[in-house]
Parts: C-alpha cells; structure tokens; sequence
C-alpha cells in the first residue's frame, strides 16, 4: 500500500499549478514598468502571491510541516524568474527536482547528449525522487562557520551563489515567537554575508495583519526591526514585510513555535525526509482544479506595509544588486526586461 502523501507533497502539487497558470507554458510576464511620469518601477505579482497564501489555509498545514513558509519561497522564485533569471538557477525550481545543479541542468538540453542516453537520465532526475548528492528538495550553503538553509537561492558554479532569500512567517503566537525568529534572521544573515559578501542577501517576513489588533506593541517592534536589518552594513542587503489578512473564520497554521528548519538536517548530520526516492506525487488535474477553487480568500495589505518594507521595493533592490554585480554580459534576459519595459498606457518606452 502506497503511503499517504505528505502536506508538502499536495502543496507542492497546488503551488506548481498556480505557477504554470500564472506562466503559461514557462512565459513569465515582466515584472517591470514605465509609470506615467518615466519612471521605472517594480511591479509584483501580487495575485499569485494571495493565491499561494491560501493553499496552507487549505491544506491546514502547520509551521513545522514547512508549507505556510514554503509559499513565500515559491513566490520569492517565481518573480525572480519573472525578472529574466535563468529558470534552473532559481531554487526552488518550477517542478521537480527543486533543487538542480545547472551543469547537470544543461545536460537535459537539446543536443547535449545522445538521445536515449538524455531520455534515461530526464526520466532519473525529473520523474523519480531526488537523487543523493545531485538533487534535493531544499538547499543548504555554508557560510562563515556553519551551514545554512537558505529558501530561494540563486546560484551557478561560474558565479557562485548570487541571490540568497531567507523567508519567515507568522500567523499567531507574535510577541511569545517574533524574538526567536528576529534573533535567528540576524544571525544567519552575518554567517551568510561573511562569506558571500557579493551574493545579493535578503529577508522576506510573511505576517498576518491581525497582530495590529491583538499585539499592536510586538507589531511596531517587528517592523521596526525589520527596517533596521536592512540598514546593517553586514547583514541585509534588504528586506520586506508580507502583510496579508484572511477570514476570522479560517484558522491560522498551528504554530508549535520552533522554526521549521531542521537545524540537522542543514548541518549534514541527519537525512531529509524529503529526500526520497519516490515518484513525486501526482495528482488528476480535474481534482488539482477543484482543491484550487476551494482555496481560502487571502489578501495582502498594501495600505499598512511601510514603504522602505515593501515587496516591490525588496525585489528591485535584489534584481538591481544582482545585475550591478556582474558584468553585461551575465543575465542578459534580465537587463533586456529591466532597460525595456513595457510602456504606460497611451505613453512611449523609455
């Protein structure tokens, strides 16, 4: 009899469609913008965003299954893909394996191998589970003195890693949690950024609107907290803050108040247990459509994200650290889609 799928199993399974259908057929739009007034800016899609938030709702998933942060993972990737970058570079990727080295990536392109030999290991890599020390399903890097999971990175051996994204969320529990998870973040961004100065480094805190009412104390210290880690000379290169709201009748994620990291298992010294050799889940697309129509109405909450806090804001200053880090001749999807973005409407390109 087979085993019951994990709630990461059938979340991932959700969060992919919600990708594919905001990036039919592997066509990210560009999240770039000429405003009426020539100025460009970053538009995230914010849609998608609210759509994933709502798929740990769903599933009832709790904090240590990894699924109410995993959403902000797969959102962080998706618009870094959006920005023009190397779609086997971003971790996690947009289906299984999440983690795939690009060497190893470029083998499954047309002509790299002979054919039989190419459709024998696709089939290995992609249609079965992880492969020990080649695939994964979370990413680990060291950094100064230890390893760290690190949630979307984005990384070749050429370049090293150059985008490393830490997320966090909380939907309950704040003032008793926020000081563990704030104390965490700060020193796992000094280990990172010691030894991959260049990297852009970035935090993504994922928080539900109701702490304004409940703990409006811890709210104020949050956010001015996060503001300060972007401001460390050797922390954060910058962060933001996810402000969403969804119904009082929809519990929050049971929140056992331990970080979903496994510190173990990023030190190499226990196995994942996502790392199996298993056929990733499959699910009927009939049924993937129904589950999805069920999904929780979640709304971010634009009106009380402080600017210097902002999403669009933190994802421009990743894009823009990348590219100001690397010669022209790198990432050239990702400058074209910056210096051409679509124009306002009624207006001219700049």
């Amino acid at each position: 009899m087979a085993a019951k799928p994990s709630t990461k199993e059938r979340a991932w399974v959700l969060f992919d469609r919600i990708v594919a259908d905001a990036a039919p057929e592997g066509q990210y739009v560009s999240p770039w913008a000429t405003a009426a007034d020539g100025t460009l800016r970053y538009e995230p899609d914010y849609a998608t965003l609210e759509r994933l938030l709502g798929v740990p709702l769903h599933l009832a998933a709790d904090t240590q299954s990894g699924v109410p942060a995993l959403a902000l993972d797969v959102w962080c990737a998706y618009e870094l893909r959006r920005a023009g970058f190397d779609e086997d570079a971003v971790w996690p990727r947009a289906s299984h394996p999440r983690i795939l080295p690009g060497p190893v990536a470029r083998l499954l392109d047309k002509g790299a191998l002979p054919t039989a030999l190419q459709a024998e290991l696709r089939n290995r890599l992609i249609k079965k589970g992880n492969v020990k020390n080649v695939t994964g399903s979370s990413a680990s890097i060291l950094g100064k003195n230890y390893l760290k999971q690190v949630d979307v990175i984005m990384t070749d051996w050429q370049t090293g890693p150059e985008v490393l994204i830490s997320t966090k969320r909380m939907d309950s529990s704040y003032g008793k949690n926020a000081p563990n998870r704030i104390e965490e973040s700060y020193g796992d961004a000094k280990n990172l950024r010691l030894r991959h100065p260049m990297a852009a480094l970035g935090f993504a805190f994922g928080l539900r609107t109701d702490v304004f009412a409940k703990e409006p104390a811890t709210a104020e210290w949050l956010l001015d907290l996060l503001a300060k880690l972007g401001r460390e000379d050797d922390a954060y290169h910058a962060t933001c803050v996810i402000l969403f709201e969804y119904g009082t009748d929809e519990p929050p994620p049971p929140d056992s108040g331990q970080d979903d990291e496994d510190r173990g298992v990023t030190a190499g010294l226990v196995p994942s247990p996502d790392d199996v050799n298993d056929e990733p889940l499959v699910i009927p697309e009939s049924e993937v459509t129904l589950e999805l129509a069920q999904l929780p109405p979640v709304r971010i909450d634009h009106r009380r994200t402080p600017a210097n806090l902002s999403p669009a804001a933190f994802l421009a200053t990743m894009v823009e650290r990348v590219l100001d880090a690397t010669p022209v001749n790198l990432h050239k999807n990702a400058r074209d889609r910056r210096k051409q973005p679509p124009p306002p409407p009624g207006g001219t390109p700049l």
